[in-house]
C-alpha cells in the first residue's frame, strides 16, 4: 500500500477513526504525568527560582509552533505538487494549533522574562522572529477565510507558507545565527555540558512527548472536521443545482 492512499479522503477518514484513541489518550496521560512532575516534584533553580517551571510549557509549545509550521509547509508542498486535498486541509487545519502553541510559548516566555531580565518584552532576534511566525500564523488563517474558492485558497496559503518558513527556520535557530541577544541557548541539546539537569530534563521529555501527541490528536481531529466540512459544501452545492 502506498503512502498516497491515505490522501483519499475517504481512507483518511477511516484510518484516523481508528488511530486518535491511541493518540489521543496517552497524550493526556504524558501531559498530565509530565506536568504534574515538572510543577510539583522538581525543585526550584537556584538562580531562577520557581520561574524555571515555566519551562514545562514553554519549550515544548515553542518547539510545536515552529514544528507545525513545518508540518504545514510539508502538506503545502504535496498540495502543490500532487493536488491532494487532504493535504490542503490537513494544513489548513494545523494552522489555528499552531497559532495557540505560538501565542502559549509568547505568554508564558514574557512572563520568564520580566524577573529574569526585567522586561516583558525585548527585540531579540529569536523573540522577534517568533513576533513574525505568530503573524504568519495570523495571515495564513485569514487568507484561508478570505478566498471563497478553497483551491485557490490552498495555493495561496501554501505560497505564504513557503515565505513564513523563513521565520520559523530564524525563530529555531536565531541563537546560533546572532551570537547576541538576551534569549538563552537551546534548553535540549546533546551537548551534556549545555544541556539541563536531569532533575528537570526528563519531566521536560515527557510534556514534549505529550505536546507532540497533542499536536497530532488536534491536527487529525481537525483534518476529519474539515473533511466533512467539504463533503457538506459539496452537498449544498448539489442540492442547489439540482
Amino acid at each position: 500500500m502506498s503512502i498516497w492512499d491515505y490522501a483519499n479522503p475517504k481512507k483518511f477518514m477511516q484510518t484516523t477513526d481508528r488511530l486518535l484513541p491511541f493518540v489521543a489518550v496517552p497524550a493526556g496521560l504524558m501531559l498530565a504525568a509530565g506536568l504534574l512532575w515538572g510543577f510539583f516534584l522538581t525543585p526550584d533553580d537556584y538562580r531562577q527560582g520557581a520561574t524555571v517551571k515555566l519551562l514545562y510549557i514553554h519549550v515544548p509549545s515553542a518547539m510545536m509552533a515552529i514544528n507545525a509550521w513545518g508540518m504545514m509547509l510539508v502538506a503545502s508542498l504535496v498540495w502543490l505538487i500532487r493536488r491532494h486535498h487532504v493535504s490542503a486541509l490537513a494544513a489548513k487545519a494545523a494552522a489555528p494549533v499552531g497559532l495557540v502553541m505560538t501565542l502559549i510559548a509568547l505568554v508564558t516566555g514574557a512572563i520568564w522574562g520580566q524577573p529574569m531580565w526585567g522586561t516583558w518584552w525585548a527585540w531579540d532576534p529569536r523573540l522577534t522572529s517568533f513576533l513574525i511566525l505568530f503573524l504568519f500564523y495570523l495571515g495564513y488563517i485569514a487568507l484561508w477565510e478570505a478566498v471563497e474558492n478553497p483551491d485557490t485558497a490552498a495555493d495561496l496559503t501554501s505560497v505564504l507558507c513557503l515565505v513564513g518558513s523563513v521565520f520559523a527556520l530564524l525563530s529555531r535557530y536565531a541563537v546560533n545565527f546572532w551570537n547576541q541577544g538576551l534569549h538563552q541557548g537551546a534548553s535540549l541539546s546533546l551537548d551534556r555540558e549545555q544541556n539541563m539537569a536531569d532533575v528537570f530534563w526528563y519531566p521536560l521529555l515527557v510534556c514534549l512527548a505529550g505536546f507532540v501527541l497533542l499536536f497530532l490528536t488536534l491536527v487529525l481531529l481537525r483534518t476529519r472536521t474539515e473533511i466533512r466540512l467539504r463533503r457538506l459544501k459539496a452537498l449544498e452545492a448539489r442540492e442547489r443545482m439540482a
